[in-house]
């Protein structure tokens, strides 16, 4: 048993309401159950009730058993001097407040259906992976498709920190903000934080100003990652590692020390040397990219403008000095898929409420035109039953693992609140 449960009961009322006496044995009539806060003080505020006509208004407080309110120490805490009653499941000592007078107390396991404890007994069961994984195919499917719209919007919320976070560090400049973004995505789970990393080293003023030339945007980003501190015989490291410290010089820029970037158990075609020379491509051919960016509506245009190639050198290479079979390497769909799921989308979600603009359902649309992507929570979803048609529905999975199966927070959930019901 848990106060989440109890609060689950009081909240919707999910008890026999009629004919309620208080443990003193008094009558009790509730009239507004009050506002569940979730914040530190009694749980409910602005309740209202009548105990034997007599209405009283204030706050409600609810416990596992009555002794719980001096285990928590209430009764030194002015906080709840407003508490009218208190709701517990277990009746086991008397409460009283400053002034010595009683606080009434609801017993509820004298209210509560048996076939509701039953549920929730069995969606708390031990579990191997989430609680309800042996329930959540029987959820009705409006529930369900309801819900995990809410999820997928939770999710862009919870991006949009961050977003907001480098705003206030690049003096609210959104074309800073974007090539950060970018830089982590396509970094990639391995590099994503040190690729964050170098684009924060490096001013996007300076950025803006090279872009004209793709060899200096290349020296910029391949030296502040150390790709440069070698000595190679290599002709087009000796031009790069020439022209990065020509930039340091003359943006008089501090050589940075990031951590190393990682090639290991990556596929050649993700080597931070490509995914680098790529993102470096993408800013000598598109200026003024987040104007771009935040027009685009369909999975078609993102695929037009991330047509973007590598330097022709990469083409024969994958690291300096070592030549490699000749291969155009052109970012894939499926990795411009990652980019609108990880970045296009967030920073417009985030670009439209800054501005206070109605949030569109082009989202969720754009998502829908997604594969769903690849990974082990995908996985164990669809072998529940819970398969993923689209980026849309896995991209509500991944919040609903994160931050509600893996938080054990089933009654904020509305699967985990629809398997509580009497069937």
């Amino acid at each position: 048993m848990k106060e989440d449960f109890l609060h689950y009961i009081w909240r919707f009322k999910k008890f026999n309401i009629l004919d309620l006496k208080t443990h003193q044995g008094e009558s009790l009539t509730i009239i507004n159950v009050g506002q569940y806060l979730e914040l530190s003080g009694p749980d409910f505020f602005n309740a209202q009730i009548l105990i034997e006509g007599q209405k009283w208004a204030g706050n409600v407080e609810i416990h596992i058993k009555s002794s719980d309110w001096y285990v928590h120490h209430h009764e030194k805490d002015d906080a709840y001097d407003s508490v009218i009653l208190h709701v517990v499941w277990e009746h086991d000592t008397e409460i009283h407040r400053k002034n010595n007078t009683e606080i009434p107390v609801l017993e509820l396991k004298n209210y509560v259906d048996p076939s509701i404890l039953s549920n929730y007994q069995s969606l708390v069961a031990p579990k191997s992976w989430i609680f309800c994984e042996k329930q959540i195919n029987q959820v009705d499917e409006f529930v369900l498709k309801n819900w995990q719209e809410r999820l997928f919007f939770e999710r862009l919320e919870r991006k949009s920190k961050p977003i907001f976070d480098l705003l206030n560090q690049t003096n609210q400049d959104w074309e800073a903000v974007l090539f950060c973004l970018l830089a982590k995505n396509f970094g990639l789970n391995t590099n994503g934080d040190t690729f964050l990393k170098i684009a924060q080293s490096i001013p996007f003023a300076t950025i803006r100003k090279e872009s004209f030339e793709v060899e200096n945007l290349e020296a910029l980003i391949f030296g502040t990652a150390g790709l440069l501190d070698a000595d190679k015989e290599d002709n087009y490291f000796k031009d790069l590692k020439f022209r990065y410290f020509y930039l340091l010089h003359k943006y008089q820029l501090d050589k940075e020390i990031i951590e190393p970037v990682q090639f290991f158990k990556h596929r050649p075609d993700n080597f931070p040397t490509i995914r680098l020379s790529q993102l470096s491509n993408l800013y000598h051919l598109h200026q003024n990219l987040f104007s771009k960016i935040s027009a685009l509506k369909s999975l078609q245009s993102c695929y037009n403008l991330f047509q973007i190639p590598s330097s022709l050198y990469w083409n024969t290479h994958y690291q300096f000095d070592k030549v490699s079979p000749k291969k155009n390497k052109r970012l894939s769909k499926s990795f411009v898929d990652l980019i609108v799921i990880n970045t296009i989308i967030p920073i417009q979600f985030a670009y439209l409420k800054s501005q206070g603009k109605e949030i569109a359902e082009d989202f969720i649309n754009l998502l829908m035109e997604i594969a769903p992507e690849k990974n082990s929570i995908v996985d164990k979803f669809t072998s529940f039953g819970i398969v993923s048609k689209n980026a849309f529905y896995s991209q509500s999975l991944l919040q609903l693992k994160n931050e509600y199966c893996n938080q054990s927070l089933c009654l904020q959930c509305s699967i985990g609140m629809d398997l509580l019901k009497n069937k």
